[in-house]
């Protein structure tokens, strides 16, 4: 993600070619086949927001001067379905979970969502500087950024492993040590590339060859080497290997769950905006928004039953 927004796109767009084509920067919809754009795009087309009321209740909550100005700067990073890409590079149109549930919480509280593209891993070092006021990453709630970073949590999604579709030889992943002599690829900079990075000590202490992590910082690399033979398997979000296993041109297979992790709206640590976003998703998730919202996504698993405040990780 610290290439430039077309080299990014560009580099999405063939790891996913030619499913994904449309989706992933809005290309010319007659190179695009039937599958992961159409659906992506279909899905984008459903309105599920502007019809949401605003929550008198919630937005009392919010600080008087965010109260007068109307808006919030947020910075996401844009990368697939279901998450958040664009439906259309030309106009920088955005859609998926965390667009929808950005924009219906910002409907709640009555305000204007300012949103920045951002590379991911820039994100919350952002919010400590005060360039923005909340990130949207699908970031997961952990012990180590709750140190300095505050969640509002709106979804449940985790850590997941996927293979090519004809690799039969890995079996799902419950423990690191099955990873051992193996090459794994992920994204720069995330809950992934951390947790395969601290553990890489299970090999040596089993007396197995160590397992190597190959990060990368353009969301559609990591794909791409798989497909390329350049990693045996990688570590990314549940609900994207999900939906990437279910389009075919992907060529992918989804092995299962390792680590289940709350995700949120992160916001510098203290700040003042977290009680109001939390009643927001919690009136999202009492008027039924909350619920038609994972269901457009294919994400229903993935619903919690109330939001929380920088909640402990889970065990």
């Amino acid at each position: 993600m610290r290439t430039t927004t077309a080299r990014r796109l560009l580099l999405a767009t063939t790891a996913l070619l030619p499913v994904l084509a449309l989706a992933a920067c809005g290309s010319d919809p007659k190179a695009a086949s039937p599958g992961a754009g159409q659906q992506a795009a279909s899905a984008a087309a459903e309105d599920l927001v502007s019809g949401i009321k605003k929550s008198d209740t919630a937005a009392a909550l919010l600080p008087a001067d965010v109260r007068s100005a109307g808006t919030v700067k947020f910075g996401s990073s844009i990368g697939a379905p279901p998450t958040a890409f664009y439906v259309d590079q030309a106009t920088k149109k955005a859609a998926g979970v965390d667009i929808d549930f950005t924009d219906a919480v910002a409907k709640v509280l009555g305000l204007t969502v300012q949103r920045e593209e951002a590379a991911f891993e820039t994100i919350l070092p952002a919010l400590g500087s005060g360039k923005y006021d909340v990130g949207t990453g699908n970031f997961g709630v952990t012990t180590t950024r709750l140190k300095t970073i505050d969640f509002v949590t709106y979804i449940d999604d985790g850590q997941g492993f996927a293979v090519k579709k004809d690799n039969n030889s890995i079996e799902p992943v419950t423990d690191l040590v099955q990873l051992c002599g193996r090459t794994i690829g992920t994204g720069a900079g995330t809950t992934f590339e951390t947790t395969l990075n601290a553990k890489k000590s299970v090999c040596t202490d089993a007396g197995k060859p160590p397992f190597e992590v190959k990060a990368f910082s353009d969301t559609g690399a990591v794909l791409t080497s798989l497909q390329q033979g350049r990693v045996d398997l990688v570590m990314s979000t549940i609900n994207g290997l999900r939906y990437q296993a279910a389009q075919e041109a992907s060529g992918t297979r989804f092995l299962g769950e390792f680590h289940r992790l709350d995700v949120g709206f992160a916001f510098k640590k203290g700040s003042p905006l977290t009680p109001a976003f939390q009643a927001a998703v919690n009136q999202l998730i009492k008027d039924g928004s909350y619920e038609r919202i994972l269901k457009k996504w294919g994400v229903a698993d993935s619903a919690i039953k109330e939001s929380q405040i920088s909640p402990p990780e889970h065990a």
